[in-house]
């Protein structure tokens, strides 16, 4: 998706992915990962409240590419914050969360500086496939080797459907992070409830949750 596409959703509050508390998969699967982590990594954060869970839990960085979500959510979550403009990127950060609003693809380890945890419920899944490719890549690029990933993926009979958000079956994420450890965490059946503030007229619709254990050195 092109970027202008995102900043029309979120400039005529286009959400349907938005959760209005901490993704139920998140609380449930977030201990499972965490234990020894340092700092977790959020791409593709938009201004859901999963950054805030997890800041009970350990630092989070975010990166966004909309301004408009990133002003949101410290302001609905009461926090304060302040704005630095660091060369192509603004910086938003409070106490323990610190937001990127800019590109994903042109962020650096130091924007993520001791990140050794990347919690993914909605940026995989909101990318067509030749972008969730170079997303994948760039996320290789950025975390440590032996770091991992807690991700929450969607399937669904791609052809019932016009995403995003995109049914990205367990096939798929072998083959994107292939050499990767893949475990597959727990699933939740969907079908007839939807995908967060959307109705989802799918025969089938899951949700599945992955650690993904990235190959040390």
């Amino acid at each position: 998706m092109e970027a202008e596409f995102w900043h029309q959703r979120w400039q005529k509050n286009e959400l349907g992915f938005q959760l209005d508390e901490a993704h139920p998969l998140l609380r449930q699967y977030l201990p499972a990962v965490i234990t020894g982590k340092h700092k977790v990594f959020v791409p593709l954060c938009g201004k859901s409240p999963d950054l805030s869970y997890l800041a009970l839990h350990i630092p989070v960085v975010g990166a966004e590419l909309s301004a408009i979500a990133c002003e949101d959510f410290f302001l609905e979550q009461g926090l304060a914050f302040e704005v630095n403009q660091q060369k192509t990127f603004q910086c938003y950060q409070s106490t323990n969360i610190s937001l990127w609003q800019g590109d994903f693809f042109t962020l650096t380890e130091k924007h993520i500086s001791g990140c050794d945890l990347v919690y993914d419920r909605a940026a995989l899944i909101a990318l067509p496939a030749e972008m969730r490719w170079q997303y994948v890549q760039k996320l290789r690029q950025l975390m440590p080797k032996g770091g991992d990933i807690l991700l929450i993926s969607l399937e669904y009979p791609q052809h019932e459907k016009q995403g995003p958000p995109f049914s990205v079956p367990d096939k798929e994420i072998k083959q994107l992070f292939a050499g990767a450890e893949i475990t597959l965490l727990g699933t939740a059946e969907l079908t007839g409830k939807g995908f967060a503030r959307r109705r989802f007229a799918t025969s089938s619709l899951l949700e599945t949750v992955y650690r993904i254990t990235l190959p040390p050195i």
